[in-house]
């Protein structure tokens, strides 16, 4: 069977495919998207069954539509931020190929472009776009073995309280899902361990406007790298229950048992870093520096916006804080499951060209990789801090497309050139 030809071939339907599509289509650029599962599937399959944004919904969007039916202050279900990018494509008339697997992607020898094997035919494409995002392999530490004979999940395959065995929980990593997840099981009746690493703690809102206004009007989510040692630090931010500031020390007072970074398991024994106090005292001073900040801007501007002193109030350290928890023995304090909330990792395996160093980290300035004709949608600090969100992957997006044009530009000025590439695409 021939192969088909499409100029630019998107891989991924999710927010980086549907928006690259979206500028794509604004300029005429003649693409098609190929999806593995349906339109968006990690936010309906591969996360937990309460899961809200984790910004607003005038916020968490593209600026072309509105969340429909939601109040712009509230956080939307994982459900309905799936629905939004289906009613998206469906508005931008996005080209998306759904159960399509991509197993290789290859430069072509001797012509333009890229061979691209998948599980419904072949396809050759001028250039090639990953758009398959930050969040594809889950990351569980080696650390506990089977043979531990304990519940051992991620929290990509996490869905509720219920799926676990009966018994208390060590749930690992305080960052978003790390918190949000301990949270739910504490409520549902579990006893739950929390172990704390280094994370960045932002207030969910502050005199009356939400954390990512101020980091906008703050000028944060335009840096352009993370600080120097926080490439992986955690934010521990949640939308749920209509949205409150993580503090850990009222988990605590909730019943959450705080213990620091796990480090290792011997004989039944979970064994963890000295460093909880740490941890959360540079949560705190992240916290306050973003208040001050914040307070700052308010003076420098003459604004009026109601005073919040309860935002600096600090609760006394609990218990878990002022005496932690070297170790713990898992079966004697009951522990039956552990959630590991230890984030993912990349898997480019299929995609079989020059944009990856000797560790296999992607070569890419603003997406546009280190093998020419290729590009990268959605990576954590892509361009800016926020590139990884809803919002700031569409304005990557934006700027990979100028990058196509320009190069489609430049074959137009070559007669050769432009016939090899039309004859092929």
């Amino acid at each position: 069977m021939p192969s088909q030809k499409v100029e630019v071939l998107i891989i991924g339907a999710g927010q980086a495919g549907i928006a690259m599509s979206e500028h794509l289509g604004e300029r005429g650029i003649q693409h098609l998207i190929l999806e593995r599962h349906r339109i968006a599937e990690r936010w309906r399959s591969e996360r937990w069954d309460s899961l809200v944004a984790n910004g607003p919904a005038w916020h968490d969007r593209f600026p072309g539509l509105e969340f429909s039916g939601m109040e712009p202050e509230g956080f939307a279900s994982k459900e309905q931020v799936a629905d939004y990018f289906v009613t998206y494509a469906e508005k931008i008339a996005a080209p998306i190929r759904c159960g399509v697997e991509v197993t290789s992607v290859r430069r072509n020898v001797g012509a333009p472009g890229f061979h691209v094997e998948t599980t419904v035919g072949d396809f050759d494409a001028r250039y090639v776009v990953a758009a398959t995002g930050p969040f594809q392999q889950p990351v569980v530490p080696a650390v506990v073995p089977e043979a531990a004979g304990l519940v051992q999940i991620h929290s990509s395959s996490y869905r509720n309280p219920a799926q676990l065995s009966e018994g208390a929980v060590l749930v690992v990593g305080a960052g978003s899902s790390g918190v949000q997840i301990a949270a739910e099981i504490q409520r549902s009746g579990r006893q739950v361990y929390l172990s704390v690493g280094p994370h960045d703690r932002p207030p969910r809102s502050y005199r009356g406007l939400d954390f990512c206004w101020w980091l906008g009007v703050l000028g944060k989510w335009e840096a352009s790298a993370p600080p120097l040692g926080a490439d992986h630090v955690t934010i521990a931010v949640s939308g749920a229950d209509g949205g409150r500031t993580v503090d850990f020390r009222a988990l605590a007072e909730d019943g959450i048992r705080l213990v620091g970074r796990t480090e290792s398991f011997e004989n039944g024994t979970m064994h963890f870093a000295a460093d909880l106090r740490d941890n959360i005292v540079n949560g705190d001073a992240h916290y306050l520096e973003l208040l001050d900040e914040a307070d700052a801007y308010i003076e420098r501007n003459g604004l009026d916006f109601p005073e919040e002193p309860e935002a600096r109030i600090v609760r006394p350290d609990p218990a878990s804080v002022t005496d932690p928890i070297p170790a713990l023995d898992l079966a004697g304090a009951g522990v039956a499951s552990i959630v590991w909330a230890t984030g993912f990792t990349a898997d480019y395996s299929w995609l079989q060209v020059d944009a990856f160093d000797e560790l296999g980290k992607v070569r890419q300035q603003r997406g546009v990789s280190s093998e020419p004709g290729v590009y990268f949608l959605g990576l954590p600090w892509q361009s800016r801090r926020g590139s990884s969100f809803i919002w700031g992957v569409w304005h990557d997006a934006k700027y990979v497309a100028d990058q196509i044009e320009i190069q489609r530009g430049y074959l137009t000025q070559n007669d050769q050139a432009a016939r090899v590439a039309i004859g092929a695409f």
